[in-house]
């Protein structure tokens, strides 16, 4: 294990020469997490993946920046070789709040969820941060809906981080393997705005909707960087979730959806599978049951994200 004594966090980041040169210039420049690369997709799928969401963000006119840590440093804007490198590491940890000193003294490769690259993006300077989708409050979380009594307290780090780091976030919404109203009632207790563009529902990651309704609506990506630039204004404090839809072409009915959700968890609860197992078993099933239908609407929305991500940046920085 490495150690460090008196570093602080600025002093365990590693900031890329194009991405200081973007935010010493007040250029736009938007966050991406890592454990996509590392957790997400198989590789190559992996690496791909990362470098498209790359692409993406530039064909829309700002700097991407993927976050992970290595050798105990936080790594703001990783090269293409070092995507590479990470896509091929094996026994890389996930890091979130609660575990980022352990990461950053184990040394070697680590993956930054929501929270972890929040922390990185805000403590780096760079205000908007692209993912898939954040973290909830998982389904009996709070309360065992067979037995009535208290649940597992399954709710992701990501939300206390949207409520504590000034950062941007736009994703396409809690997965919807979530519950979807009380991760949105967390939110809205923790001070986190959340808008939706375009559509009144929350959007439901595979699926363009929730049947949760939106607690704001705006009707376009420079509405949504409006409302951005006066939060950060406002210096609250907190984070700020935008949410847009998976591309119609793309996504698969909610309806489909929920039920082989359901099938699924009936399908882990009789096989005992539970605890930080469930998420990614339940998502692999996903994918088997819908003949790969929520692997493609990910890929769509990661991208997709990535554009309106972007978009939002030139807004903002346009507006400094």
């Amino acid at each position: 294990m490495t150690m460090q004594h008196g570093a602080g966090l600025a002093g365990r980041l590693r900031v890329g020469d194009e991405v200081a040169a973007a935010i010493a210039d007040g250029r736009p420049v938007v966050a991406l997490e890592s454990t996509l690369i590392s957790h997400g997709f198989a590789y190559p799928d992996s690496r791909v993946i990362a470098l498209d969401s790359e692409h993406a963000i530039r064909e829309h006119g700002a700097v991407p920046a993927t976050v992970a840590i290595r050798d105990g440093r936080f790594v703001v804007g990783l090269s293409a070789d070092e995507i590479e490198d990470l896509a091929t590491a094996r026994g890389v940890m996930k890091a979130s709040r609660p575990s980022l000193a352990v990461a950053l003294n184990r040394g070697g490769w680590a993956s930054t969820t929501v929270s972890a690259t929040m922390i990185a993006a805000a403590a780096a300077g760079i205000r908007v941060f692209a993912t898939g989708g954040i973290g909830g409050v998982h389904r009996g979380a709070l309360i065992d809906p067979a037995t009535g009594a208290r649940g597992s307290m399954d709710i992701s780090a990501d939300l206390d981080e949207l409520g504590r780091t000034p950062v941007i976030v736009v994703c396409a919404g809690p997965k919807l393997i979530l519950d979807v109203p009380l991760t949105i009632e967390a939110l809205e207790t923790r001070g986190v705005p959340v808008i939706t563009v375009g559509t009144d529902e929350i959007p439901g990651f595979w699926a363009v909707d929730s049947g949760v309704r939106s607690p704001a609506r705006v009707e376009s990506v420079e509405d949504a960087a409006a409302v951005a630039a006066t939060h950060l204004d406002l210096g609250l404090g907190t984070g700020m979730l935008v949410c847009t839809p998976v591309p119609a072409a793309d996504a698969v009915l909610r309806a489909t959806v929920e039920r082989e959700i359901d099938a699924a968890v009936a399908e882990a609860e009789a096989s005992g599978i539970g605890g930080a197992a469930l998420t990614p078993w339940l998502l692999a099933r996903l994918a088997q049951r819908t003949g790969g239908a929520t692997v493609r609407a990910n890929l769509s929305l990661i991208r997709h994200n990535a554009e309106v991500a972007a978009d939002i940046a030139v807004r903002l920085a346009q507006t400094a």
